[in-house]
């Protein structure tokens, strides 16, 4: 099959054939411009360096001037972590994290998040997102599951070809879109025990039948690259794993972009994995197995080069990879025009604010609610408690200005934001009621803690927002958590509010699910909103009052304590269970809450289910029975009844959004493929097996929400 990039693929190939061996192996190099410094940075410019990471505005238009005045003038691509905005600029819009947009379900909200994120780093003169992330979060230990779109697969492979292609637009080369980067490749997150960057305890059938097809979404979305992982599958380091990067990802996936390693990967092959015994073996081991560009282990160019003069690494492997990087570049149109222009003036303008509200809006997950919500118009005094309700910090959550590229907690904020408890005041006083806030304590134990002041604030009024959840010293890389409970005093000031009987609802500002155990069960509502970004707060007031109508579905499902950790709802069957006894001893089975779940202020009912296995065409009914406009998510699952190998209890294969007015009933009709029932079998072939199959089609992943019908193939 001909490539679709023959023209920048033979533009590529004249470039190279000009390239001496110093230039080539300089094209592999990622120079972190933060780590380095500006004099060091100019240097590895001048020597050919093909990419830097970490460095916005000016300091871009230098470094690049200075690559494009070299002997060949190739122009660098300047890579950065805009992963829910550009929001390493404290100018930048900053969106909701990737998990709280993945409880918007939707593929335009995605996509509108990307080409926003895409415009912002283009007018910053940048080319390269290193996102997304498409790790699954099937244990919420891990510290970075804020970063991803949550534990199942199809909905992040549906997402992340959204976002791609929010990103990427309709051509590399125009003034707005940048290169996206899929990562991590592959099961990063599925790390044993949640220990970042350890071994995943995984086969290659599995990698085939969970983790991966995300990762073919992105390949057939056009994602422009891949970052390998830090963790090894089998005892081998994904980044040196050939038959991932090359049989699996190049051969049969049909991937035609440059893969890059991940921060440092190189060099933790001699320092954190003890699989090459020098720099020079590393950098010969992650060369061969498929790596085109080497983030910040710029040792990589001393020993490739010295490695291909004694013989020791065929050049071949070095022509290759930079053949992968200039195509990109030539697709890019680089060399016609180095710098992207993006729109000037759009750092946080009123239509990119605009979107990062309707992301924030969407993401909004009613979790329980025994009608203290809607706040009534009644309401004449709201208490507001807890840090996290007026902590931007806390709000933003990981990979804004405040935590990369180097820690900076002291950074003064940037406006325009809007906090839990400034969205609450606004609202309160345009419908006549007063708001009293009182910080209590927040998920740190401090001096700061008051708890007794809290209390005393919260009596009188008529309904108690307590804001509970993380804060940025508990998410990220290396802060993977044993304990989920929510931490400092938050549940001993829960209690004491609660005993104040006043009608009170618990909102969770955090990275990921926790167990929030009574915060949670004895609330009188929950409403999930993760890490909003800059408009979060002002989403979460709406819903509180009414002014919008919760529709976030959970793309993560919520332990009841640590010890339940994984929770996810796609597990595979067999768990022994003896007559009239739970499974463990001492806890319910079940998480809190479920993946697909989540209220809003009417109700949906469903019946008429169909399903025609010739056409492949599911059919339901579905109405609202409430009295206000709302937004369903219908959700269809399948299981295969009895297979070759184990598969799990249920798998999403298909979901659509429908708006139903107060008492409308629409039939929503699904259209799908025989292949969205295929296993993986072990001899690692993607097949439908013949036999019986549940079809399941609901409001959620629980059995009690979803409408079944069995069927032969």
């Amino acid at each position: 099959m001909e490539s679709k990039n023959a023209a920048y693929i033979a533009r590529a190939k004249e470039i190279l054939a000009q390239m001496t061996l110093e230039e080539k192996v300089a094209q592999m190099v990622q120079v972190p411009y933060a780590m380095v410094g500006r004099e060091e940075a100019l240097r590895w410019a001048k020597l050919g360096a093909g990419s830097f990471l970490h460095v916005l505005g000016d300091d871009a238009r230098e470094v690049q001037q200075a690559a494009c005045s070299t002997r060949l003038g190739i122009p660098v691509i300047f890579g950065i972590d805009a992963v829910r905005g550009h929001a390493l600029n404290d100018h930048a819009t900053v969106f909701p994290t990737q998990l709280a947009c993945a409880c918007t379900w939707d593929r335009e909200i995605a996509r509108e998040m990307g080409r926003v994120t895409a415009r912002e780093v283009a007018t910053d003169g940048l080319h390269w997102t290193f996102s997304p992330l498409l790790c699954l979060s099937r244990d919420t230990r891990w510290g970075r599951v804020n970063e991803t779109f949550g534990e199942d697969p199809y909905l992040t492979g549906e997402l992340a070809a959204a976002i791609i292609e929010g990103y990427q637009g309709d051509s590399l080369d125009d003034e707005e879109s940048i290169l996206a980067c899929a990562k991590h490749y592959y099961a990063y997150g599925e790390a044993v025990g949640a220990r970042d960057a350890c071994d995943s305890e995984i086969t290659y059938r599995k990698a085939r039948e969970v983790f991966l097809p995300p990762f073919k979404k992105a390949v057939d979305a056009g994602c422009a690259s891949f970052m390998t992982a830090y963790g090894s599958i089998d005892g081998t380091p994904l980044t040196i794993d050939r038959h991932s990067l090359k049989d699996i990802l190049r051969d049969e996936m049909g991937f035609e972009g440059f893969v890059v390693t991940d921060w440092d990967n190189m060099s933790s092959l001699v320092k954190q994995q003890f699989v090459a015994e020098d720099t020079d073996e590393a950098a010969r081991l992650a060369a061969e197995a498929g790596n085109d560009m080497i983030m910040t282990s710029v040792a990589f160019y001393d020993s490739a080069v010295k490695l291909v003069r004694e013989g020791r690494l065929d050049e071949a492997v070095i022509d290759e990879a930079v053949l992968h990087i200039l195509t990109i570049k030539a697709k890019m149109g680089l060399f016609e025009h180095p710098e992207k222009k993006g729109r000037p003036g759009c750092f946080g303008c009123a239509e990119h604010m605009d979107a990062a509200l309707r992301t924030a809006q969407r993401s909004i997950t009613l979790l329980r609610n025994d009608g203290v919500l809607p706040i009534a118009p009644s309401c004449k005094k709201i208490a507001v408690i807890g840090a996290n309700a007026d902590d931007v910090r806390a709000q933003y959550g990981d990979w804004t200005y405040f935590t990369h590229p180097l820690p900076d907690p002291d950074h003064v904020p940037v406006r325009p934001y809007t906090t839990i408890r400034e969205g609450v005041e606004e609202l309160a006083k345009a419908k006549g009621a007063s708001c009293v806030y009182a910080r209590g304590c927040g998920p740190i134990a401090s001096d700061e803690d008051d708890l007794p002041s809290a209390v005393e604030a919260a009596k009188g009024a008529d309904v108690i927002v307590y804001v509970v959840g993380d804060v940025v010293s508990q998410v990220g890389e290396g802060k993977d958590r044993a304990d989920l409970s929510l931490s400092g005093r938050q549940t001993e000031l829960f209690r004491q509010l609660r005993a104040l009987n006043i009608p009170l609802v618990t909102v969770l500002c955090a990275s990921k699910p926790l167990a929030m155990g009574d915060a949670a069960e004895q609330a009188d509502a929950v409403v999930v909103a993760f890490n909003g970004g800059a408009t979060g707060g002002k989403a979460v007031a709406q819903a509180l009052f009414g002014e919008i109508n919760p529709s976030g579905r959970l793309p993560i499902s919520f332990p009841r304590h640590s010890g339940q950790v994984p929770v996810y709802y796609n597990q595979l069957p067999g768990w022994h269970k003896l007559v009239d006894k739970q499974k463990y001893c001492d806890l319910p089975e079940t998480p809190l809450y479920v993946f697909g779940e989540g209220l809003s202020y009417t109700d949906f009912a469903y019946e008429n289910m169909t399903f025609d296995p010739q056409t492949m065409k599911a059919s339901v009914q579905v109405s609202n029975t409430g009295a206000r406009a709302g937004l369903e998510t219908v959700q269809v699952y399948f299981r295969d009844l009895v297979s070759s190998v184990m598969t799990p209890v249920k798998n999403l294969i298909a979901y659509k959004q429908v708006e139903l007015a107060p008492g409308e009933t629409k039939t929503v009709e699904i259209k799908l493929e025989r292949m969205d029932f295929a296993l993986v079998n072990r001899r690692e072939e993607r097949v439908v097996e013949p036999g019986e199959f549940m079809l399941m089609v609901g409001h959620s992943s629980k059995d009690a929400d979803l409408l079944t019908v069995k069927f032969a193939l």
